[in-house]
This record gives structure tokens, sequence and C-alpha cells, in this order.
């Protein structure tokens, strides 16, 4: 049996599962309401996200609703977007920036959370760990080619690249994302909020 949504978003919150492995210690970041029609799964919340509590609440979060044309308003009404990171915790930081999202979290917490949203028209896959969890083996052998294949993604699926400060240095050598991608991505979202 389905847990009912407000108790998987209490349970997700007060989750330990991994505490011992977070050096700032646990704080999951989720947002979900049982008609939200876009779902977006991105890596692991950053340091600026874990003080505040808030998904997407950074410099990445700005061009994440950029790229999406969705307002701030649109974006944490958890009615109409939610927000599953591959890692519900700040991981720390590591050699090259952010350590990887914690194994433990997707396991425990996708399925279940997917199952109590079943109004979501479009997924938006952010970076290689959402990807990788999501689209089907063998689908591209990396996040460029996975982006590029936007179009044959299944099941309103979308892979898109992390919106990090790199992301800049990405789209300025892929400039194929700025002009086809991402008017698509604000086409699909117009389309999955329509009628809220």
């Amino acid at each position: 049996m389905v847990a009912s949504l407000e108790t998987l978003l209490r349970d997700i919150r007060a989750c330990r599962l991994c505490e011992a492995a977070l050096p700032h210690g646990p704080r999951p970041v989720v947002q979900a309401g049982r008609t939200a029609r876009i779902l977006v799964i991105g890596q692991a919340p950053g340091s600026k996200v874990h003080a505040s509590g808030r998904a997407w609440d950074d410099e990445s979060g700005d061009r994440l609703r950029a790229w999406t044309g969705l307002s701030p308003e649109d974006f944490y009404d958890p009615d109409h977007v939610a927000h599953m990171p591959s890692g519900f915790c700040y991981p720390g930081k590591g050699n090259g920036g952010d350590l990887p999202p914690r194994p433990e979290c997707a396991p425990r917490w996708h399925s279940p959370l997917r199952e109590t949203l079943p109004d979501v028209r479009l997924t938006l896959l952010i970076g290689q760990y959402a990807q990788k969890r999501y689209l089907p083996r063998g689908f591209a052998p990396n996040l460029t080619e996975a982006v590029r294949r936007w179009r044959e993604a299944p099941g309103g699926l979308l892979p898109l690249p992390h919106p990090a400060w790199r992301s800049r240095l990405w789209m300025a050598k892929n400039p194929w994302f700025e002009d086809e991608v991402l008017p698509d991505l604000q086409a699909r979202v117009r389309a999955a909020l329509q009628n809220v």
C-alpha cells in the first residue's frame, strides 16, 4: 500500500539513513504536491540549498528557471512542480566540487514518491545521475549525447545538463542546446501546466 503523500514527505524529511556519511548532517530537500505536473530530478542539494532548505535556491536554480521559463511562484508551487533530487541531502565538498549524491536515497525514496504523483506529465532529468537512473540502458554514452537525443527520450522524460556555472562553457560548445532544446523545453513546460 502506498503511503499518503503527506506521510511520505514527512518520512523523507525525517530520513537519517546516511547521516554518518554526511559532513554537514542530514537536511533532506524535497517538494511535491498531489497535482504536480512537472517533476525535476536533479543531483543533490548544494551548500546554499542545504542552508535554506529550498530546492534550487542558488544560481543554478536561477539558470534552471530561466531555461524552463517558469516564474519562481510556479517553480516553488508544489501543486505545479515537484523536486526529487537523486540524493536528498547535501553530500559535502570533494576535490572537483560537490561530492556525488548519496546512493541510498533514490532506491529508498524515488519509487514511493513517484507513485504519489499521478499527474506528472514532464520529468526533467538534470545531470548524469538522474539520466543514468531513468534513461534506458545504452541510451547515450555521455551527458552531451543524452541531451542531444532529447527528442528520443521515452515517456515524458527530458535530459538536461546541470545548470551550474560550468553549463555556460558547455552551452558555448553546444549551441544547438540553446537554439533547439530550450525552446522545446519551454513549450513542454507550458503544455504540462495547461489547465492547472
